[in-house]
C-alpha cells in the first residue's frame, strides 16, 4: 500500500527554483505527489512524501523527496530534492 497522496497543491517560488537549479521535473514531482511511497511526518505542519525512482538518463534508482507544508489549503510543496543515498532516509517501518 502506498502513502496517502496530495492531489492538488501548488509549488513555492522557492521549490520551483530548487527543482531547475537540480534538474527536477514538475512531472516528477506530480509522480511523487499522487503515488508516493513513504509519507513521513517531519513536524506538526511539515511532512515529506518520497519514492523510489529511476530518472531519466539514470542507470539506478534515486530516492525523490518533497517536502510539504500540510497546514494550508492546499498544501504547499517547499522544497525537492533527488539522492542517492537511499538507506538513509528510508524509514523501513514506513514500508509500503
Amino acid at each position: 500500500m502506498r502513502a496517502e497522496p496530495i492531489a492538488k497543491y501548488i509549488i513555492t517560488a522557492h521549490a520551483a527554483f530548487e527543482m531547475a537549479r537540480r534538474g527536477i521535473s514538475e512531472e516528477l514531482v506530480s509522480e511523487v505527489m499522487v503515488a508516493p511511497e513513504q509519507r513521513l511526518l517531519v513536524r506538526t505542519d511539515r511532512v515529506v512524501l518520497q519514492s523510489r525512482l529511476v530518472r531519466a538518463g539514470a542507470h539506478k534508482a534515486a530516492l525523490v523527496r518533497v517536502f510539504v507544508d500540510v497546514d494550508r489549503v492546499p498544501p504547499e510543496v517547499v522544497t525537492v530534492y533527488a539522492t542517492s543515498k537511499i538507506a538513509k532516509y528510508w524509514s523501513p517501518s514506513h514500508e509500503s
